[in-house]
């Protein structure tokens, strides 16, 4: 069992907050610690919450931990114009990943999207490319980018945009096969399960990406288990007794008759 603790940013989210229930009900994992703008509706004994605001997080508040998640991310909608939206889906994560550095976090594992290119056509795409650029830049000793494509799940605002894209990808996601399989939808949980799989058995690359088909492909690996070794089979000691002793060598195996030659020899009077 490994003793491994881990940070989440970003756990009130779609991804978030599946990743959270994950990794408290791993045995991969013995502390969870969340930073947060509000109290969590979930409650684990791994589990420590901090409540901060992001302008005035500090690297105090974010102890040693073996990865730290980033699940940040809203909308222009939400957000209220592109600089809030920049804020805190570029300048926050950048921000939490340099105090990572500085407090020897050696893995951060950050949600980003498909299409991000800082050179993109869509606005979208190229703050999410931005975000990939500047990370990459503050040289973590670890770095993992996750691009899932529209992510499905239960959200706690209603978006009508993406509940519509919804629709659409679930009866599309079968019919796209081969390349299109980038564009199919992926389920929040299965995003979350994907990055506790890359923290724990991910690549050892110092900078990895992560594209929504492998994402969806991910799974913790089973682990074997030990035989049963049985009372009755520890303390037969009939069996012992019935086991008979052979000998390891046919040469170690006492001669008699060799011995009375020898002795015959060594009875024999010198002339």
């Amino acid at each position: 069992m490994a003793m491994r603790s881990a940070i989440v940013v970003g756990a009130t989210g779609l991804v978030g907050s599946e990743l959270v229930k994950l990794l408290c009900e791993s045995d991969e994992y013995v502390a969870v610690t969340v930073i947060a703008r509000r109290s969590l509706d979930y409650s684990h004994p791994k589990l420590i919450v901090r409540i901060r605001e992001f302008d005035e997080l500090a690297e105090s508040d974010m102890e040693f931990a073996h990865e730290i998640f980033c699940c940040l991310g809203t909308t222009i909608k939400k957000a209220g114009s592109r600089e809030i939206f920049e804020k805190i889906d570029v300048e926050y994560p950048v921000q939490i990943a340099a105090m990572a550095k500085n407090r020897g976090i050696q893995h951060m594992i950050v949600i980003s999207a498909m299409g991000a290119n800082e050179k993109s056509f869509a606005y979208y795409n190229r703050v999410k490319g931005k975000l990939e650029k500047e990370l990459i830049d503050i040289d973590l000793p670890q770095l993992s980018i996750v691009r899932p494509s529209l992510l499905v799940g239960n959200r706690s605002e209603f978006r009508p945009g993406e509940k519509m894209g919804e629709a659409v990808l679930k009866i599309l996601n079968p019919l796209l096969i081969g390349p299109l399989k980038l564009y199919r939808s992926i389920e929040a949980k299965q995003v979350a399960l994907a990055m506790m799989v890359i923290a724990v058995h991910g690549k050892d690359s110092k900078v990895a990406v992560y594209p929504s088909s492998e994402l969806a492909q991910m799974a913790m690996p089973e682990q074997e288990e030990e035989a049963e070794v049985r009372r009755e089979d520890l303390f037969n000691w009939d069996k012992l007794k019935s086991n008979e002793i052979k000998p390891l060598n046919e040469e170690l195996t006492f001669d008699k008759s060799k011995m009375e030659q020898y002795k015959v020899k060594q009875d024999t009077p010198k002339d």
